[in-house]
């Protein structure tokens, strides 16, 4: 048996969640769909094997939302993301209190993505 987990992640402004997304976090828009014009957007992101979905839709989920990601290149990831120069997000690598090392970035609508890097005993 195998599963996948894809987070959805409330949105509230398309151009905002994409400069975040795709110009800060590197992901890439695998796809969008939207109902009609008028009708609000929900799309999926990717980087490497990290999926999320972004809505827009009120009642997918609710905004403040935190989300755990295993990454065992802690280092070259935060090195990339500081690299961009985001105005809006200045992530600093921290040792969290399970002894892990880790850094969270917050997105235009307040949800937390936790990037962590197990540490050895915990592999």
């Amino acid at each position: 048996m195998s599963f996948t987990t894809i987070p959805v992640i409330r949105i509230f402004d398309e151009e905002k969640a994409k400069d975040f997304y795709l110009g800060f976090l590197g992901m890439t828009l695998d796809w969008e769909h939207r109902f009609d014009e008028e009708a609000p957007i929900y799309l999926q992101v990717s980087r490497d094997n990290l999926i999320f979905h972004l809505s827009e839709h009120s009642g997918d989920c609710s905004p403040g939302s935190k989300t755990f990601v295993h990454v065992n290149e802690l280092e070259a990831l935060f090195t990339d993301l500081v690299s961009r120069n985001y105005p809006f997000s200045k992530p600093v690598i921290e040792t969290a209190p399970w002894g892990d090392r880790c850094f969270t970035v917050i997105d235009p609508f307040s949800n937390r993505i936790l990037f962590n890097k197990p540490s050895a005993q915990r592999r």
